[in-house]
């Protein structure tokens, strides 16, 4: 899928697709500097927690190999890139993978620092190895993590369809698979109605190194041949669904229709049982020690409408998108953007033939400008609307108590960051059905 490629790096190059321009067009902008990647986050020509973390730490490998630290001393390239970081860090603070990232690559330049017994010189490229060595990995991580969160939710959605106990008509078994059930071996197929899914944002190709997250489980039930049809909202105001996620599933000829935002109740009260409606699915951009979720606005509505509907409530989200330093989500610092997002909007020139003009494009007001305006970027979704967490090491559901346990799949992290803060890392019930080799 190179032409869905929002990052494109070679060591020494990096090349960041201006989403903004996207579904008419496809440029590509250099990114040489910490600054340009700070603007290109800041501006959302970049968007999508995996991929911000990503452009962040790449520009700076592209800085370190043009050896643009102009350091002579291991100590000055470790202060060099700090300094860098906590500036990048600066682009997108409600970023958790950013976060997790700069994390990393600052203990592993401080490592190769420490550890270097060559001369200031050769040290000076160690320390710069090693950074960009780590900013590489994370790119290659992302890929492989996002197609296990694919397998773990196409997965865990599959199992939650009860097979068919009437016959199917022949015509008719478009609509329809057969599998054995879930958990045995041996046993005869059953038959299962396909599903549909509701999407929100854009999680797919575009806001990661490949696939996506929440679009990459639909990309997998795809695969399956388990999706009946996926909607995506247009996620108002930077409309991310219908230029992005619209846009990635017509590439693919996924079955798929695009609503606005507010629209879902009435998708959910008249086509639930029709479309065989089971779930939403969602990114994250951060997600709490107690599953509260930060993601894009909207996303809250979308949780209170599914739980009202019996719908299955879903994030999927890399576990370097989960903070177990943050409590829960009121200790998540929100993001307010500017009033003109909502007030107005670019796009390109449609002529009175219905032709897209990609060479011309206006800027429209769409609202009084004398409006007040509040347009936070993200809410938060209380971990009581959510049914599962999908990581790359498998599903989290909430245990009896209703509450998520992340040390299973992160033990670790967990230890360090939980038990090494109180001494006391209770575990509970509710932990995932882990599916290795799927």
């Amino acid at each position: 899928m190179a032409g869905l490629q929002a990052i494109k790096y070679s060591r020494g190059k990096l090349e960041v697709l201006d989403q903004l321009r996207l579904p008419h067009e496809f440029v590509y902008d250099d990114v040489s500097t910490c600054e340009e990647a700070f603007d290109c986050i800041k501006a959302m020509r970049v968007r999508g927690a995996p991929a911000i973390a990503i452009v962040a730490a790449l520009a700076l490998a592209v800085e370190l190999e043009a050896k643009k630290d102009g350091a002579e001393k291991k100590e000055d390239v470790v202060s060099y890139i700090n300094t860098r970081l906590d500036y990048l860090m600066g682009s997108r603070p409600t970023a958790v993978d950013l976060s997790n990232a700069i994390k990393l690559l600052k203990t592993k330049s401080q490592l190769a620092s420490s550890t270097s017994t060559s001369s200031q010189s050769e040290a000076c490229s160690e320390v710069r190895k090693a950074f960009i060595e780590g900013a590489e990995k994370i790119l290659e991580d992302d890929y492989t993590t996002n197609l296990a969160i694919g397998r773990y939710g196409a997965e865990y959605l599959r199992r939650q369809q009860m097979p068919v106990v009437t016959p199917v008509d022949q015509s008719d078994m478009l609509r329809y698979y057969t599998t054995s059930p879930p958990g045995t071996q041996g046993a005869p197929d059953s038959t299962y109605r396909k599903l549909s899914v509701l999407t929100h944002c854009n999680t797919g190709s575009l806001a990661t190194s490949g696939h996506g997250t929440a679009l990459g489980i639909i990309r997998s039930l795809h695969k399956m041949n388990y999706l009946s049809h996926a909607y995506c909202t247009e996620t108002r105001p930077y409309n991310q669904g219908s230029r992005l996620t619209a846009f990635e599933l017509v590439y693919e000829n996924i079955p798929s229709t695009l609503i606005t935002d507010s629209m879902a109740g009435a998708l959910f009260a008249r086509f639930k049982e029709e479309k065989n409606i089971s779930a939403v699915v969602v990114g994250a951009d951060r997600v709490a020690r107690n599953g509260d979720t930060a993601n894009k606005i909207g996303t809250y509505a979308l949780a209170v409408l599914a739980k009202h509907h019996g719908i299955k409530f879903v994030v999927a989200a890399p576990t370097t998108s989960i903070d177990l330093y943050t409590l829960s989500g009121s200790d998540i610092k929100i993001e307010d953007r500017a009033g003109t997002e909502l007030t107005q909007i670019t796009g390109a020139v449609v002529s009175k033939e219905g032709k897209v003009d990609v060479n011309d494009s206006k800027r429209v007001a769409i609202a009084d400008q004398r409006i007040n305006v509040w347009n936070p970027a993200f809410d938060v979704t209380p971990h009581e609307l959510i049914d599962a967490i999908i990581t790359e090491r498998g599903e989290v559901v909430r245990s009896s108590k209703g509450a998520f346990e992340f040390r299973h799949i992160m033990p670790e992290r967990w230890k360090e960051q939980v038990e090494g803060e109180n001494g006391n890392g209770t575990v509970e019930e509710g932990m995932q059905f882990q599916m290795e080799g799927i």
